[in-house]
């Protein structure tokens, strides 16, 4: 005859095998009551679902460099919050039907179960009965169960009871949002899942202010999305099957611009406000003095000019669109000094200096060159890198609008286009140095000065630098009246991509030469020799659009880039 033991745990065996459960109670033969023993319970996991692999969701539009106006709130919305349910422990969520409880008892009697609350909003437990827990606090769970369980087992039992997965419901989302309908979730999940479920409030037509929670046509709760964005502050709701939420139409807005660290279209409940209110939402920056009001009455436009300093109790309206400017001189500005030079590498000056006002102050080192003076300046390289994103950007439509008349010209246009447009690639992270070429001008020393230029003073040199399209770019020992033939000889001579009808020559001080390599040019210590290669196109004009920007490349960044 088997021992009990062994009967029991076969017993439990065969009815695990019989198919997944949450709980099993397997009771002890009747050949092994010796003494009467508690049942035991024999727990199977739920099974569980691997989480899902990371996805990388793409940013929000920033508003400084999104063209038009983006609404203050449409950040919120970009599929991070309904990617992601909220588990969570609230205190004040009431416990409701469909909700999936665990429940621990251990000593005098085990049970390891998830528990299930039926439809008459109780939990059944073994031993004990029905516990109605449907309308208890999350808080208070613990201590209703345990209350239970104390009037059967008064003493030698432990009891821990958690609330495991709140109910699944499905709630509707309707009024201005991108897409309504009707969502699934958790009772527990917050509105916030549920609109970014629907794709976010629309930002032409919705409002931010106005998000109500409505429950059988009755209002359950209003949320006002800027005090979460500002404050963090959400209330804390318990949906329901069938529930509604609504966004409510937009409101009275106001367009903001400039100097601010908001550059947003912001959202009011009135149809005026007082600046300082709309500061607080926009905050100027430091440099910001004056505030521009743009307002449209019928077909006219009224302009209004305040200085910040004044504005606080100035009205804003809605549909004005409001700049926020930084319309004084600045006092000082800040120059560099570089390179060869031995005195003070900050200076402060004057606004309104001149290159000669700081190079009183320089101190060049014996080695200095003086006479190749170099100047950079920051607005400078970006009207360049604007010219240049002009350009590319000409070139990058021809790629993709060319059109083929047979199908093998197709292909041929099809493998251009390609070339073309890794090119583009290539030439958009050119950074151009913003050089301004004072040789040869008899008043260079009157060149007003800007907040952030870099004076730099080159060191002699006794050698020619070739790049470009030659073997072995390198720098070469300048002799004096040697050819430009003879210094690309020295480099390994040309690659299979260069142009050979010409080349060109940047000297110290930025000026720049075109030559031909043959041409008696005369080459002077320190200038740089840069071979452009050859392009070879079907279209004439993209062969010379390319041909331009490798030179604007060459002269603004000294970088040589080929098809």
């Amino acid at each position: 005859m088997p021992h009990p033991r062994i009967a029991a745990f076969a017993l439990a065996w065969l009815a695990l095998a019989a198919g997944p459960s949450t709980a099993q109670v397997v009771q002890p033969s009747a050949a092994a009551t010796a003494p009467l023993a508690l049942p035991t319970i024999v727990t199977t996991p739920a099974p569980t679902q691997a989480a899902p692999p990371h996805v990388a969701l793409p940013m929000p539009p920033d508003p400084g460099r999104t063209p038009g106006s983006v609404m203050f709130g449409s950040q919120i919305f970009s599929g991070r919050f309904a990617s992601e349910a909220f588990s969570g422990f609230n205190p004040d969520y009431q416990i409701a039907v469909g909700d999936r409880l665990s429940v621990r008892l251990w000593g005098g009697f085990n049970l390891d179960a998830t528990l299930a609350v039926d439809a008459q909003g109780n939990i059944f437990i073994p031993n004990v009965g029905p516990v109605h827990v449907a309308g208890v606090r999350n808080g208070e769970l613990n201590g209703t169960v345990e209350a239970r369980v104390k009037r059967t087992f008064r003493a030698s039992v432990g009891v821990y009871a958690t609330l495991e997965a709140a109910q699944p419901v499905k709630v509707y989302v309707t009024g201005f949002v991108r897409a309504p309908g009707l969502y699934a979730g958790l009772s527990s999940d917050s509105v916030l899942y549920y609109l970014d479920r629907a794709g976010g409030i629309d930002p032409a037509r919705g409002s931010h202010l106005q998000v109500d929670v409505l429950r059988s046509g009755k209002p359950r709760a209003r949320i006002d999305l800027y005090r979460f964005l500002l404050e963090g502050h959400i209330d804390t709701l318990q949906l329901r099957d069938g529930d509604s939420i609504v966004v409510a139409p937009r409101k009275h807005t106001v367009q903001v611009s400039g100097e601010v660290m908001n550059p947003y279209a912001f959202e009011f409940e009135q149809r005026e406000i007082a600046a300082s209110d709309l500061m607080a939402l926009a905050r100027p920056k430091p440099g910001a003095t004056h505030l521009s009001i743009v307002r449209k009455i019928g077909a006219d436009r009224r302009s209004e000019y305040h200085a910040l300093a004044r504005a606080a109790g100035v009205m804003i309206q809605d549909g004005d669109d409001v700049t926020f400017t930084s319309d004084k001189y600045p006092g000082t500005i800040l120059v560099r000094l570089e390179g060869a030079h031995l005195g003070e590498r900050s200076l402060v000056l004057p606004y309104g200096a001149r290159l000669k006002d700081a190079l009183q102050r320089l101190v060049p080192a014996p080695q200095a060159n003086v006479a190749a003076l170099q100047l950079y300046r920051k607005s400078v390289a970006q009207r360049q890198k604007d010219l240049l994103d002009t350009s590319l950007r000409g070139l990058e439509t021809y790629a993709l609008t060319a059109r083929s008349a047979t199908s093998e010209e197709a292909v041929l246009r099809q493998r251009e286009g390609d070339a073309i447009l890794k090119f583009v690639e290539r030439a958009r992270m050119a950074q151009p140095r913003g050089q301004v070429v004072l040789a040869n001008a008899a008043n260079a020393g009157e060149t007003l000065l800007e907040d952030g230029d870099v004076i730099s003073v080159p060191e002699t040199s006794n050698v020619v630098l070739v790049g470009g399209e030659v073997m072995v770019p390198n720098a070469l020992v300048f002799a004096e009246g040697e050819e430009i033939l003879s210094y690309i000889r020295r480099a390994g001579g040309y690659t299979q991509g260069a142009d050979e009808a010409r080349v060109i020559i940047i000297r110290q001080d930025g000026t720049v030469v075109e030559a031909l390599p043959s041409a008696s040019t005369v080459l002077r210590a320190g200038d740089e020799l840069m071979v452009l290669p050859k392009i070879e196109t079907k279209n004439i004009e993209v062969t010379r659009g390319i041909t331009q920007i490798i030179y604007q490349i060459a002269v603004a960044a000294k970088v040589v880039f080929g098809l």
